[in-house]
């Protein structure tokens, strides 16, 4: 069972990224400041709740590679560019998703995750991470709408 929950981790982190062709040269550059941006954002919030134990990790990829790291750089850095690619201009459409999606995650899938035993809330409950998930959300939009501005004043 061991090496499946690996498995499943490893497929996790590259599956998203097959879709990258799907998603177009131009949506991806115009995207990937954001998404590096919130990336980087959710990385300093896994090692603050690493600290202190918002969630816990069982099962990693590779024992220097945080158990949330497959997330990280997989579905959650490749679904930032196609949640922006298919909503960003409509910000009431954005949320909507958002929070579907991040509902999902949140009282769905985290109880697959821990009855995998790969991951559990240990000190955050759930409305909690929606919360996080819905700062996150309004802070991927707002870093987006600042690069959008910030190209218009450069072109004119």
């Amino acid at each position: 069972m061991i090496r499946n929950r690996k498995f499943l981790l490893f497929l996790l982190m590259i599956i998203p990224w097959l879709t990258i062709p799907l998603l177009g040269k131009k949506s991806f550059i115009r995207f990937l400041p954001a998404s590096i941006f919130i990336t980087t954002v959710v990385k300093l919030e896994d090692m603050l709740a690493e600290k202190r134990r918002w969630w816990w990790f069982y099962e990693k990829i590779h024992p220097k590679i945080g158990g949330n790291t497959p997330f990280i750089v997989g579905p959650f850095f490749i679904g930032s560019m196609w949640i922006l690619k298919f909503t960003y201009g409509k910000f009431y459409i954005y949320l909507l998703i958002n929070t579907i999606l991040d509902s999902l995650f949140t009282y769905v899938l985290t109880n697959s995750l821990q009855r995998l035993g790969i991951a559990s809330l240990v000190r955050l409950t759930r409305v909690q991470l929606s919360g996080l998930f819905f700062i996150k959300s309004l802070l991927l939009y707002g870093f987006q709408y600042m690069q959008e501005r910030q190209r218009k004043e450069d072109y004119f």
